[in-house]
């Protein structure tokens, strides 16, 4: 745990010097100012969870995926990569610290959007469930925490991984029915849906604000939190390979 501290620690400290780390706090905003927009323009006000929580979604996700290339490309460029390989704390751990870190200053996006619907717009979005809410904004923080270790390991392993970030972004936040219900997705393609921890996660969020009793509580949660532990247990995996590629072929700071 004490590499996981660590990571904590020093991802604190570098907020000071590095504030655009947490730019997408300033994007979330527009986007719900986009999506309100929208919703309101359609007069469907009814749709005004839906595009609430979109914001909040995206900014979780970008934010927990994009640190996570950002670490070991910062590493890299800044020549220390080797040393703190060389440490004895577990370098998946000290990834894994630092996103976390930044992902939960992330859930301050939640409010953000919230005032931008009342104050903005002049929308309640009354939660109807808290409990489940905040529940599951934990478990979709964690099971992004852990799934962005993956991101971490491919960014070891190659110097085009920002391209592939930047790609994968989108496509998974359809996949996720951020926006968009899964239900609404084509047939052959809602399968595929399910794997996606943040198809679990918009649904249950979803329903947290509406007045209906939420069935299967416990388990959509675990769902996503086992999603999210799968996650990190193959980004570590792929992470401690690569990283052993890398020293093997003599390029672990290879920028």
């Amino acid at each position: 745990m004490s590499a996981l501290r660590a990571g904590l620690t020093l991802q604190l400290r570098m907020f000071r010097s590095d504030p655009d780390a947490l730019m997408q706090l300033l994007t979330a905003p527009i986007f719900a100012v986009v999506f309100l927009s929208i919703v309101r323009h359609a007069g469907r006000e009814d749709l005004t969870p839906y595009a609430v929580l979109a914001p909040v979604l995206i900014a979780l996700w970008w934010l927990a995926l994009a640190q996570a290339g950002v670490i070991v490309e910062g590493d890299r460029g800044q020549g220390v990569i080797e040393a703190v390989i060389a440490a004895p704390s577990s370098y998946p751990l000290v990834v894994l610290g630092r996103v976390l870190i930044v992902t939960v200053v992330g859930l301050s996006s939640f409010v953000e959007v919230w005032l931008i619907a009342r104050f903005a717009f002049g929308l309640e979005v009354p939660v109807h469930h808290p409990g489940t809410l905040g529940l599951t904004l934990t478990a979709t923080a964690l099971a992004m925490v852990g799934t962005s270790v993956i991101i971490a390991a491919v960014f070891v392993l190659t110097r085009t991984a920002t391209p592939l970030l930047i790609s994968l972004t989108w496509p998974f936040h359809v996949l996720g029915g951020v926006l968009v219900p899964v239900a609404f997705l084509p047939d052959w393609i809602e399968p595929v849906t399910r794997i996606v921890f943040l198809s679990w996660s918009s649904d249950l969020l979803r329903a947290s604000l509406a007045v209906e009793p939420i069935d299967d509580l416990g388990a959509r949660l675990g769902t996503i939190v086992l999603l999210g532990a799968g996650g990190y247990l193959l980004g570590r995996l792929l992470l401690e390979r690569f990283l052993r590629r890398a020293r093997l072929h003599g390029t672990l700071g290879h920028t």
